[in-house]
């Protein structure tokens, strides 16, 4: 319960700044051009909070926190005095109309910089760049990495922490390309060794790409196998694993850490398998069969227990921070390659190479904006961050109803010498309404299938 409280509060929050920012954009510059601006929203339905500036405009909060809007004094919207015409958004040049409407994904994009700049100038903590297993028969092994490496750059990008070379790798992989390492081998030798993404199947580019697709694990301590917590009425307490169990052998293969565990659970959905456990000084043995779930494309099995944390050694952490304009550089470096990946991901999808359950809905963004509260400052503001970035692509895309399809108009229109005709507009919204009913839709249905899994 407390953790759908969290959910509810951070994605009510994250949607009313992302949405102000947004909206914000489209208002700042409206104003700046010398366009009237009527009304300046965040949420719909009725007001709950309302003031009136001395020009007239209207700022609001609605009663609905999911979305906002600016309204523009506009012919089209009904009459206007004589006096007001030449503030008029549809008496503006189109360059000017142009700018007011891309100003909303541009201020997105801004906030995603800052953002990110933000958490780089304060310092991101990871693990050392030190690859912990290589999954045999994978892309990585095939390639020459060993367990021991340590990463010292990939394509001349010095690597300070292991998280650094995800974005990048996932931008590559998608474009099926090849990267290159330096690496210091465990016995202190530097080489360099070539990576093909091309080889890494299109199904595995989501977000276990490192380890799921390519095979490269990063460095973590032994984690041993005690249950930490049992979820009631899953298979392990219906089974009577308990608190403190410590699990020695599955199907008869020793168990030797928790990612033993995870491995051979994960292997056996809907298949009942042999397990020992040692309580109290006492070996027992029982049957237990893993409930099926879907992890995107792959059905594995859980039996829903937990593990233990454990302490991360400090010679194994490192905090990566930049000076100003590193920290500047590096944060517009990722919000243009979260852009191009979000980009890439979509065309991908709409050609069948990628399944489209890698598209969330509210529901997992609720469920995010949660946990990412719940973690801490930093982690909220990087959540901020990618979600702003996503809100920014998704306007710019040329369907009618979002900021992409009036400029999509507003091309045609710079090339045909006459605005689109209302007709078109009418039909154009219809299809935008449509697309965008069915986009959601499916984004939902993902959602509730995660959930249920």
């Amino acid at each position: 319960m407390l953790q759908f409280i969290y959910s509810i509060i951070g994605f009510v929050i994250a949607l009313g700044i992302l949405v102000a920012i947004h909206e914000f954009g489209h208002f700042w510059v409206a104003r700046k051009l010398g366009v009237k601006v009527l009304k300046f929203s965040v949420g719909f339905g009725k007001a709950i909070w309302s003031r009136t500036a001395s020009d007239g405009t209207v700022y609001a909060l609605g009663a609905i926190p999911l979305g906002g809007y600016v309204k523009m004094l506009d012919e089209g919207e009904g009459d206007v005095a004589e006096e007001d015409l030449p503030r008029a958004f549809n008496r503006q040049p189109l360059w000017k109309r142009s700018l007011v409407v891309l100003a909303g994904p541009m201020f997105n994009f801004l906030f995603a910089i800052a953002a990110y700049s933000l958490v780089f100038a304060g310092g991101v903590e990871g693990l050392t760049p030190v690859v912990g297993k290589v999954v045999e028969g994978s892309v990585a092994e095939a390639d020459g990495f060993r367990q021991g490496d340590t990463l010292l750059s990939v394509d001349g990008r010095t690597l300070n922490s292991w998280q650094e070379q995800r974005l990048y790798l996932f931008s590559k992989a998608l474009a099926r390309k090849t990267v290159y390492y330096d690496v210091k081998t465990e016995d202190g030798q530097q080489v360099q060794r070539a990576l093909n993404l091309a080889n890494v199947p299109m199904s595995k580019i989501d977000a276990r790409l490192v380890a799921g697709g390519i095979g490269l694990i990063g460095w973590f301590p032994e984690v041993p196998a005690i249950i930490d917590t049992v979820v009631s009425g899953k298979p392990a307490a219906s089974v009577g694993l308990q608190q403190g169990d410590l699990i020695t052998e599955i199907d008869g293969e020793a168990v030797n850490g928790w990612g033993d565990v995870v491995r051979l659970i994960s292997a056996s959905p809907g298949k009942a398998v042999a397990l020992s456990f040692s309580r109290n000084g006492l070996t027992e043995s029982i049957f237990i069969t893993p409930e099926a779930a879907m992890v995107g494309e792959q059905k594995i099995g859980r039996i829903g227990i937990s593990v233990q944390a454990i302490e991360v050694p400090k010679d194994r952490l490192v905090n990566v921070n930049y000076g100003l304009m590193e920290s500047l550089y590096r944060g517009t470096e990722t919000t243009w390659m979260m852009s191009v990946l979000t980009l890439r991901m979509l065309a991908k999808m709409v050609t069948l190479e990628i399944s489209s359950k890698n598209i969330s809905g509210p529901i997992t963004i609720a469920q995010y904006a949660g946990k990412s509260a719940q973690i801490g400052f930093t982690s909220f503001i990087l959540f901020l961050a990618i979600v702003s970035v996503s809100l920014g692509v998704l306007n710019l895309l040329p369907i009618p109803v979002l900021d992409g399809g009036h400029l999509l108009y507003y091309f045609i229109e710079a090339i045909t010498r006459k605005p689109v005709s209302e007709k078109v507009m009418i039909m154009g919204q219809q299809v935008g309404i449509l697309l965008l009913f069915l986009l959601m839709s499916l984004a939902v249905y993902n959602d509730l299938g995660r959930l249920f899994n």
